[in-house]
This record gives C-alpha cells, structure tokens and sequence, in this order.
C-alpha cells in the first residue's frame, strides 16, 4: 500500500471509532470467527470492516488465511494505539461526568437575621446534607436584611437567600420555607410583668412605651404593631430584643427566638391570643439563572426536608 494515499483523516468520526471498535475485538477474540460472537455481526461483515480500516490507515493490520489469524507488525502498533485511544476517550468521559457531578465551589447564601433558634432545622440540615455531599464546597453566609438579599440574589451576588414574604418580585423563584409566629412581649423588669394583661385594652396598651421594627412588614403585621407607642425602632430582631430585655419597651419577638428568655422568666407575652401574628419565610433564587450545580444541590437537600423540620 502507498504511504501517500488514503492518509487518516484529521477528525475521526463515529464510523472511524466504529472500525477500530471492531478491530480492537478481532485482536483480542483471536481471529474473525471468534469475534462474531462478541460484536454479533457477520464474518464477511467483521472482514469487509478491517479492509476498510486498512485501507483507511494504509497499511496490513493482520494476516488471515489458512495459517490463521495473525497480526503484523504495524497491527501490533495499531492495536497499542487503538487501546490508548479508547483510553482517553475514557479519561475525558470520566472527567467531564465528574465536572457535572462533583460539588466545587462556593455557595454564597443571604439569611434573615436570627433565624438559628427555629426549632424546625431544615436550613441547618440542608447545609450539612450539601457539606457531606461537597466536603470542598465553601459556604458564606451573609446576615443582611431582606431588601438586600433580594437585590444580591437578582443581580448574582448570592446564589440563594433567605426572606420573610412581604412581596413577591417577578425576577425570583420561591420556595416556602416555614411560618413563624410573633408575640407581644415585656421583660421581667416591666410593670406588665407582674400584672394580669388579659383585659388590656389598645388604648392602655398604647401607652407603654413600644420598639418597632425598621425593617420591611407585611400590612397585616403591621396593623398589628400600629396599635403600639412607637418610642424606638431597631434594623433587627436582635436590637429589639435589646430594648424589650432593658424593661423600658413592650415590642413583637419571634416566639423561637424569645423562648431562651422565657425558660428564664426573664420574658412574659402580653395576650398571646390576641397579640400575634406570622411571617411566611421562603427561600428564594433568580429566575433564569445559569445553571449552578451548588444551588441546585442546596435547593434540592432543601426540599427534601420537610416543612416542619430545618
């Protein structure tokens, strides 16, 4: 066969791979007819295939006739060449599932703050579930208020967060999270502490001194608090806090979060029955967004947890 002819093409195609599949199983079955079982395709088939791909590399690949089955030289090099091949197409198999499944990177989350003493731990198992899946994955967390983490979520700068619904914005996905409920509270250094609040009116009410949220309400919740003396405001939950342990102001808690100070009667509700409210909390995250295997794996451990459990 003349070396300057019939030279291998600079792509190799499908029918190309499909040749040397079949080359590569005549080697190692030993001959023609020991192959048509493994590749369940004729003799004369199998044989038309090897000529075809000698053809295509220029050169003798095996010697086959009555003396038997025998690879030449160069077949013997084809054969080496074939299986190093096969090999990366392997390696780059391999390599490209792994991109696709392993878990590398950062995961950049905006939470709401003062949400770890939420009985129910769904975020808190979600971000362990994640952890065990990608021990690499690098996670900040960032206490903001909801009005940031919408705008860091839609312009990308977090992947996922964490916000009370007082709106719904078309350019995010939700996905509730839990209901949390509020009461009225004072401390035990307040009047109110040691008094029977149960026939409080809202004008008595309204004279006690009151903090308020700073921070974005739903129209429910705050008909609510309108009833209040506003006296203080805080951006957080854990400056009202503050203010209501000091024993000068009566103001609105989460019930998970003031639950340590009640165990030590160090916080009372002022008519639990009437003086409540809930915030909705989901989880929100772009729409459109590229795909991001950490997010998804976030949101799916996520999901996977149920409503009453975090």
């Amino acid at each position: 066969m003349s070396r300057s002819e019939n030279l291998l093409p600079r792509q190799l195609g499908d029918a190309h791979i499909r040749l040397l599949r079949i080359y590569k199983a005549v080697v190692e079955s030993g001959g023609f007819s020991a192959a048509e079982v493994e590749l369940n395709i004729s003799r004369p088939a199998i044989s038309l295939a090897i000529s075809e791909l000698e053809s295509l590399l220029n050169m003798r690949l095996c010697n086959r006739g009555r003396a038997g089955f025998a690879l030449t030289e160069q077949g013997e090099e084809a054969y080496d060449a074939t299986l190093q091949l096969f090999g990366d197409l392997e390696n780059f198999r391999a390599r490209i599932n792994a991109i696709n499944t392993e878990l590398k990177g950062e995961l950049n989350i905006g939470i709401t703050d003062n949400m770890v003493t939420v009985p129910q731990m769904r975020i808190t198992r979600a971000l362990a579930a994640l952890k065990a899946r990608g021990p690499d994955v690098i996670i900040n967390i960032r206490m903001i208020p909801p009005k940031d983490i919408e705008s860091g979520v839609l312009d990308g700068q977090l992947l996922v967060g964490v916000v009370s619904e007082q709106r719904s914005l078309p350019g995010l996905n939700y996905l509730p999270l839990y209901d949390e409920q509020s009461l009225l509270y004072c401390s035990n250094k307040h009047s109110l502490f040691t008094q029977d609040n149960d026939s409080l009116t809202d004008e008595q009410l309204a004279q006690y001194d009151a903090v308020l949220p700073a921070y974005p309400q739903s129209a429910d919740i705050k008909q609510q608090q309108a009833i209040l003396k506003a006296s203080a405001s805080s951006t957080d939950r854990e400056g009202i806090a503050f203010l209501i342990l000091s024993g000068s102001y009566i103001g609105f808690l989460p019930t998970h979060y003031a639950q340590q100070w009640i165990r030590e009667n160090r916080l009372k509700a002022i008519q639990p029955l009437q003086r409540s409210f809930t915030t909705h909390y989901s989880v929100i995250t772009r729409k459109g967004a590229r795909n991001n295997l950490i997010r998804d794996a976030f949101i799916e451990e996520l999901e996977k947890q149920s409503l009453s459990t975090i």
